[in-house]
């Protein structure tokens, strides 16, 4: 492969958009691992409020994230129609409930802005930027910035 075709696609992000209630987000796509229904959680005491619970991925003990939750919005009331983004960060491996996928982008990383200065540091520890494509405002996501307080629960 030439340095040509390498920037190249350096400069060009594959991404997950998905809805959390009337917002959209989106992640890099190669943190995720598969997309699948929704499937009722085993609630775990004492988890964090915006862990639904556990549910069983093919013999492993997957946590559930109600990103909803997690993102200040409240619990989404779940219905068949939300969906599970499996997602990895490192050795750790999530779900991530929300209500529906809507897209997978292709982004010149040059179209992802910073987040705002007038966003709390509350939003910017959750946004890492935001994606303005036609009418939309897209949300990008870091994965490790959602998981990261998982890693003292998981201990």
């Amino acid at each position: 492969m030439s340095d040509i075709e390498k920037n190249e696609q350096n400069s060009v992000r594959e991404l997950v958009a998905f809805r959390v209630g009337d917002q959209e987000y989106c992640v890099d796509i190669m943190s995720v691992r598969e997309i699948r229904g929704w499937s009722a959680a085993t609630p775990l005491p004492h988890s964090p409020v915006y862990v639904r619970g556990v549910i069983n991925l093919r013999g492993t003990v997957l946590p559930i994230v109600d990103l909803s939750c997690r993102l200040g919005y409240g619990d989404i009331a779940v219905d068949q129609r939300n969906v599970i983004i499996v997602a990895q960060n490192g050795d750790q491996v999530v779900g991530l409930l929300v209500d529906a996928v809507s897209d997978i982008l292709t982004v010149e990383i040059d179209k992802l802005q910073p987040t705002p200065d007038v966003a709390s540091e509350v939003a910017k520890e959750f946004v890492r930027g935001v994606i303005a494509m036609e009418d939309r405002m897209i949300r990008f996501i870091e994965i490790g910035r959602i998981l990261t307080p998982l890693q003292s629960v998981a201990a």
